[in-house]
């Protein structure tokens, strides 16, 4: 009978044990879904931080972030390196671009040329112009001179 009674106290003290496991082994797994969750809440509030912040930049300096995404864009498409048939496929677009961009640049040259003669801003009136503003400085500093020496010879003169 003792072996029975020892057969059963093992059985039951390797059922405690098991239990114990069970219980250890789900408590742990409770444990690491709270803590998921927490760090999925976290991670939540802090992307949509991250928006609001790249929200608000956005909306104050529309023009640097465009230039900044452009700037990006251009690095990250300089490092990639360029396939055979990529280089097919794309070499005529890239021609017709670079057509089109020649051609709006020189009509917005030509253009901008017309706007400023029409405002009389032309290489030889800025020329004349600015002739003419040194001439104005040179005869103020004359007219400064002078006066500071007449002013320095009426000190002098009461001096005698």
């Amino acid at each position: 009978m003792t072996d029975a009674n020892t057969q059963t106290n093992k059985q039951g003290s390797s059922a405690d044990h098991n239990e114990s496991l069970r219980e250890r082994a789900t408590h742990a797994y409770e444990s690491a879904l709270e803590r998921a969750g927490e760090t999925v809440e976290t991670s939540k509030e802090g992307a949509r931080d991250a928006a609001h912040k790249a929200t608000d930049f956005i909306e104050g300096n529309p023009l640097g972030a465009l230039a900044g995404g452009l700037a990006l864009g251009a690095v990250v498409g300089a490092l990639l390196p360029r396939s055979e048939r990529e280089k097919k496929i794309l070499a005529p677009v890239g021609k017709t671009v670079s057509a089109a961009a020649i051609a709006a640049l020189a009509a917005a040259k030509e253009a901008g040329r017309g706007e400023l003669e029409e405002l009389g801003l032309t290489k030889d009136a800025a020329r004349g112009q600015a002739k003419s503003l040194f001439q104005g400085v040179v005869k103020a500093a004359s007219h400064a001179g002078t006066a500071a020496a007449e002013a320095g010879r009426e000190q002098i003169k009461p001096a005698h």
